[in-house]
C-alpha cells in the first residue's frame, strides 16, 4: 500500500481532530505522551508504529523538514491503543536528541503548530532496536505499510 491514508481511524481522549493539546502533553506541561486508540486496522496487521511531527517547525535540513515528536513501533498487533505516558513498543530518537516522547513546544512567538499524530499498520513485526530516528523507521518499514491514518492536535506556546 505505501504511504496512502486507509480506513483507519486515530482519536485521543485528550484532545479532538483539530483541536487545541492540553499543556499536560507539552514541553511546557508534564511531557507526557497523550492517550491514542485506533480502529478500522487492516486484518492482516502484525505490528504498529506511532510518530508525531510538526511540519510547521521552522527547520529544514538535507532530505527532511519540521520537527519529530515521537517515534514508538514494534507495538504489537493486539494493540488497538496507547495508554498516555505508555510504555509499549519500542521508543525512538526524537529531535530533541533523547528516546520517548517530548512533547510540543514551539518557538514562542511563533504561532499554533499542527501536530499529526500517525499511526502505521505494519504487515510485520520488525522488532527494530532502540533510537531509531523517523526517517531511520520510515525507510525500514515502508514496503509493510498496509494503512496508516493521523490524528492532527495544535498549540501555541504561552
Amino acid at each position: 500500500m505505501g504511504f496512502a491514508l486507509s480506513d483507519m481511524q486515530l482519536s485521543s481522549s485528550a484532545f479532538e481532530q483539530g483541536g487545541t493539546i492540553p499543556t499536560k502533553h507539552t514541553g511546557e506541561g508534564e511531557d507526557v505522551s497523550p492517550p491514542l486508540e485506533w480502529t478500522n486496522a487492516p486484518q492482516d496487521a502484525q505490528s504498529f508504529a506511532v510518530i508525531c511531527h510538526d511540519p510547521d517547525a521552522p527547520l529544514v535540513s538535507p532530505g527532511t523538514y519540521g520537527f519529530v515528536h515521537w517515534v514508538l513501533y514494534n507495538v504489537p498487533a493486539s494493540t488497538t491503543s496507547v495508554a498516555e505516558g505508555t510504555g509499549e513498543g519500542t521508543a525512538g530518537q526524537t529531535d530533541f536528541g533523547k528516546v520517548g516522547y517530548g512533547g510540543p513546544m514551539p518557538p514562542e512567538g511563533h504561532g499554533t503548530h499542527h501536530y499529526f499524530f500517525w499511526v502505521l499498520a505494519l504487515d510485520n513485526q520488525p522488532n527494530l532496536p532502540e533510537g531509531l530516528t523517523l526517517w531511520e523507521l520510515l525507510e525500514k518499514v515502508e514496503p509493510n505499510v498496509l494503512g496508516m491514518n493521523r490524528l492532527v492536535g495544535t498549540y501555541e506556546r504561552a
